[in-house]
């Protein structure tokens, strides 16, 4: 950001700079400005956001031009509700050495889940100077029951380990220690289960009992314990645990005993594991095998779409079997009336089969129709390159409208500066050089169809000329597009062909957007397009899709236009 931007004195001090957590994604430097600006002359306000989607990651920071007033907005804003949300407000700490060493940081468990932050912090406030308190939360906005508070100072933080550990809060026993990093952590997790000694046992017979199984594993060393596990009615639940003396024979039993067949069953015998232990490892499994699935089939999986009714699995597989070796073919069908859902998958053996393929076989005629094919790809990894494409398109779109003689601001994280002496007059709203408020095309010359554009704020003598919107009624006195039709137009009136179609099937369902939308739908190929003009379905849950990226990308800048 040009250093002339900031206005005459507001270079903030860095000891005066706020770091503000817990935003509502909707919230903007406006909203910010206006609740700190009541403190203080504020110097500056950036909320951070995603440098691709340009969505808020849930933090920003305020800086102040003077101490005192950082100091008075941190001790009457911390934990005020911002769109609904107790925001979190503490001194922005740039040096990560220093947020990372965890001096001063305690660890608290076993907590109420009705305690919040602001809860937290009350309670142990009174042994120090707290400089961040935090309770994990899920997803859902839900306490996880432990916390961290972080002192400025070890001797505080001894005193609230010395004061608060055992002690009850909101009728429960609280831990409170020290914070242990999460590496050293999992080391000591690693070596404690490296030396175990309670065995878990599964798959016996409904007439084993405790004294049976203590049989059974006695002669490898000393145990301490064995039981059956049993339900209420008292029947065998089929599995059991040993606990020994000793690690090693512990371990010895494991080796000897697991996968041995007794009375009939072959056992199951493993070190004993807590649940969320378990659930871990099934979840690391299962990611596991996902990626090692996707990669796999990288390369060498097909979608192929636009296909007949009649095409079944071996039809599928008889037309892509020249081009390679096929692994799989499968047309997709309806679960209860198990009718083609016009596309399927073709798996081969190689990429290089795989790319001949795709290269030969889309925008071939299959039965009635002409087909796509393409490399399959997953939903999230399309959605996430056309927001890519979105944004990019922005972005080329703002460096080229900017006039020689304006204000030349760089594409990036917006940022607001207040104006002199820190008040806005009567009337006005904040001032972002933000990239949405440069004058932009609505529709880019390469698209081809220049349907009605929304509305967007030019300079002066800057506003491109509107061009001519399509009737509504466009459709009904035009004859069916074809693939030899369009095919027959030179490539630059392809485009508008397509889009005098689409634009009227598009704008019954957004209407404000329908412009947007049909240019982001133009990018797609051609055949494709096709198929959406003849499947309702289809088009519908593109224009969706493409809705979904396209709200995402204005709602934080509605705020400011």
């Amino acid at each position: 950001m040009p250093s002339e931007q900031l206005i005459q004195g507001a270079t903030p001090s860095p000891s005066a700079s706020l770091y503000v957590g817990e935003l509502d994604p909707s919230v903007t430097e406006a909203m910010l400005f206006e609740m700190f600006n009541m403190i203080g002359p504020v110097a500056s306000i950036r909320v951070c956001r995603d440098a691709v989607t340009r969505r808020s990651l849930g933090y920003a920071y305020v800086n102040f031009h003077n101490l005192v007033d950082a100091e008075r907005a941190l001790d009457t804003l911390n934990y005020s509700l911002i769109k609904g949300r107790a925001c979190r407000i503490m001194w922005s700490q740039r040096d990560p050495a220093l947020r990372k060493t965890g001096s001063g940081n305690i660890f608290i468990k076993n907590l109420d889940p009705t305690i919040d932050n602001k809860a937290l912090h009350d309670t142990f406030s009174a042994f120090g100077n707290i400089l961040s308190c935090k309770i994990a939360q899920d997803e859902e906005g839900k306490s996880k029951g432990y916390g961290f508070v972080h002192y400025e100072t070890e001797e505080a933080a001894d005193n609230a380990i010395k004061h608060v550990n055992g002690m009850l809060l909101n009728d429960r026993k609280v831990y409170v220690g020290y914070h242990i990093p999460r590496k050293e952590r999992q080391s000591k997790i690693e070596e404690i289960r490296s030396q175990f000694t309670n065995v878990y046992v599964k798959n016996l017979a409904d007439d084993v009992d405790d004294a049976e199984l203590s049989k059974m594993f006695s002669k490898y060393g000393p145990i301490t314990s064995a039981i059956v596990s049993r339900d209420e009615e008292g029947k065998s639940r089929n599995f059991g645990f040993v606990n020994f003396e000793h690690h090693d024979d512990a371990y010895n039993a494991v080796e000897a005993l697991n996968e041995t067949e007794h009375r009939g069953q072959q056992l199951y015998v493993c070190r004993a594991q807590k649940k969320n232990e378990r659930e871990e490892e099934l979840r690391r499994q299962y990611e596991q095998a996902k990626l090692e699935k996707l990669s796999k089939y990288q390369g060498v999986n097909l979608y192929i779409k636009n296909l007949d009714d009649d095409i079944d699995d071996d039809r599928l597989r008889q037309e892509f079997s020249v081009y390679g070796v096929i692994t799989s073919a499968k047309i997709m069908r309806d679960e209860k009336t198990h009718a083609s859902r016009g596309f399927g998958f073709v798996c081969f053996s190689s990429p290089e089969e795989a790319t001949r393929a795709v290269t030969e076989m889309n925008g071939r005629m299959l039965g009635s129709k002409p087909i796509y094919v393409a490399l399959a790809q997953r939903k999230e990894v399309r959605r996430s390159q056309l927001e890519i494409q979105i944004a990019q398109r922005n972005q080329m779109r703002v460096m080229g409208m900017n006039s020689p003689g304006g204000p030349a601001y760089m594409p990036g994280a917006p940022m607001f500066y207040a104006p002199p002496g820190g008040f806005i007059p009567q009337g006005q709203r904040p001032i972002f050089p933000q990239a949405n408020m440069i004058a932009r095309p609505r529709w880019t010359p390469q698209q081809g169809y220049p349907p009605q554009p929304i509305p967007q704020p030019y300079p002066p003598m800057q506003r491109p000329p509107r061009g001519p919107r399509p009737p509504r009624g466009a459709v009904k006195g035009q004859q069916p597009l074809t693939a030899s039709a369009l095919a027959s137009a030179p490539p630059e009136v392809q485009n508008q062909m397509l889009g005098e179609r689409l634009y009227p099937l598009i704008e019954a369902q957004q209407p404000k957007y329908a412009g947007k939308i049909t240019g982001m739908l133009l990018e797609m190929d051609n055949t494709e397009l096709l198929h959406l003009l003849e499947d309702p379905v289809s088009l519908t849950s593109k224009v969706n899709e493409a809705m979904d990226v396209l709200r995402q990308h204005l709602a934080n800048k509605e705020q400011v236009e």
